[in-house]
């Protein structure tokens, strides 16, 4: 199956509004970047024993490990989880940053060094989370 057939029938099996949470946060990534390579990760370790929730994973970066190998994964990832959604922005250098730069405006959402969380689209101000998406993906800001 290709990606992004795994990624509309992972956004499908969600429950309602969840469902629709996750495929508005899914367009709104395409729109900023309608090329942007798109990433499935089932959660599903090589023993297909369940290691986290399912991840739809937006662009690309490499991780750097102290023993000079690099792994290419994804800079952006939404899933959902048991109270919501969390929306991940990987490679950030300095693990304040998103707190001290979003965390005040983005609304009922707990901001952590790599990872927002929030319970619904509703509870947050998505042009706040979009410029959060933007940064994440090495896009200019539209603000």
């Amino acid at each position: 199956m290709d990606i992004q057939r795994q990624i509309n029938a992972y956004i499908d099996s969600q429950p309602q509004p969840k469902r629709q949470d996750l495929l508005a946060l899914h367009e709104l990534v395409l729109r900023m970047n309608p090329l942007v390579e798109l990433w499935f990760l089932d959660g599903k370790d090589e023993n297909n024993k369940t290691v986290s929730n399912p991840n739809i994973g937006y662009g690309r970066y490499n991780i750097q490990y102290a023993d000079g190998k690099t792994k290419a994964f994804y800079r952006v990832g939404i899933s959902a989880n048991t109270s919501g959604i969390s929306v991940y922005i990987l490679g950030i250098d300095d693990k304040a940053y998103l707190a001290k730069t979003y965390g005040d405006t983005i609304g009922k959402a707990k901001v952590t060094g790599y990872c927002i969380k929030f319970r619904a689209v509703k509870d947050i101000d998505l042009g706040v989370l979009a410029s959060v998406i933007r940064y994440g993906l090495g896009l200019p800001d539209e603000a």
